[in-house]
């Protein structure tokens, strides 16, 4: 069994694994995932062990169930972790064992130079570097997950919040709104947000917050449409129907719009985020793309429209966490009418199949362990 390093501190017998190993969905290779029994992690001095009691599908997490995104055998997929605090390290303090916390899907260190920068997903100074769940140590899709640097990860929950309210913090709502906040909307701007999926959708209410005057989104599908004027939306585009960027330079009488947030990683939603900007406009894009992007020269006015591309990855770290949370104990925003599906670990796979195909209308799933 995994040795626990004990403090002086009380330490709750409930909260301890009581088995050697957990149960954990692994990538085994493309287009196969599997649900297997895994060692229990140890827990170094700056670690914590979380008891996973939710977590979540990432369209992400499918990239690398289809070979998409490379990752190695056997690896813990997941990396948007809500739990309690089962084991702590012997250099953590200010957290209990029992705790109920969440962790970013990005966790970085808090010491080296990014981070210091305060560009926490750049950690380490590689790209992406920050992001360690599910990509370069074992993830969250599993009974327990052990945190890397935890004294700058853990984030308690408050109280007034349940675990379910909490779910998109770590990653979806971080992401989303990151875009609306790289993309510096100001109070009175008007925005286009491309797709209406998690992501999307998590950046119409960013958008919102930011301040933005009106806000038009683009989706093929009347469901996530529906959702996004719950959210802030105060025009919607079916692009099933109408093509979005004469709609768009329609409804801003030509103008174009200030801010263009891409959220789906195609090469022809980036190409019209950046045909519907006004000069001197800026696109935020929170997409990942496969294969080259290219700019037309006529809507990129050949390098001189004073425009601004730029990018994120999402936020981390115990900060940002919590003031995610303070956004929804407040009352600033509800994201809960995004998860529209539930399941028990031990279906995780039948959850992939139907999250995969985006069947049944499907936004986020929940997955208790």
């Amino acid at each position: 069994m995994a040795t626990l390093i004990r403090t002086n501190r009380d330490v709750d017998e409930a909260f301890l694994p009581t088995a050697r190993t957990m149960k954990a969905l692994v990538f085994a290779k493309p287009g196969v995932v599997e649900l297997r029994e895994k060692p229990i992690p140890a827990v170094g001095p700056t670690d914590a062990l979380m008891r996973v009691t939710l977590t979540t599908i990432c369209g992400t997490d499918v990239h690398i169930l289809k070979g998409e995104y490379p990752v190695r055998e056997g690896l813990t997929i997941g990396h948007e972790p809500v739990g309690v605090i089962a084991a702590l390290g012997s250099a953590v303090t200010g957290y209990r064992v029992g705790q109920r916390v969440i962790a970013g899907a990005i966790t970085p260190c808090g010491q080296c130079g990014p981070c210091l920068d305060g560009v926490h997903s750049q950690c380490g100074g590689k790209a992406m570097g920050g992001w360690r769940f599910g990509n370069t140590i074992d993830g969250c899709q599993a009974e327990f997950v052990l945190v890397p640097s935890a004294q700058a990860n853990l984030a308690p929950i408050p109280d007034t919040l349940t675990d379910e309210q909490v779910l998109m913090c770590p990653d979806i709502m971080s992401t989303g709104f990151g875009g609306a906040e790289s993309g510096k909307i100001r109070i009175g701007d008007t925005v286009a947000v491309f797709a209406q999926g998690p992501i999307g959708l998590c950046a119409t209410a960013g958008a919102r917050l930011r301040g933005a005057s009106r806000i038009i989104v683009v989706d093929r599908l009347a469901g996530r449409l529906a959702v996004a004027r719950t959210l802030g939306a105060d025009d919607v585009v079916d692009a099933s129907t109408t093509d979005p960027v004469e709609a768009i330079m329609t409804l801003t009488k030509g103008r174009g719009v200030d801010v263009a947030i891409e959220a789906l990683g195609l090469p022809q939603t980036f190409e019209s985020a950046l045909r519907v900007l006004r000069p001197g406009g800026t696109l935020s894009s929170l997409g990942v793309y496969s294969g080259k992007l290219t700019l037309p020269l006529d809507a990129f006015a050949a390098g001189l429209g004073d425009h601004t591309i730029v990018t994120t990855l999402c936020p981390g770290g115990h900060e940002r966490m919590r003031r995610l949370m303070s956004t929804l104990e407040h009352g600033r925003v509800d994201l809960r009418p995004l998860v529209t599906h539930r399941y028990p670990l031990d279906r995780i796979v039948e959850a992939y199949d139907l999250f995969g195909a985006q069947r049944d209308g499907v936004l986020k799933v929940a997955i208790t362990p």
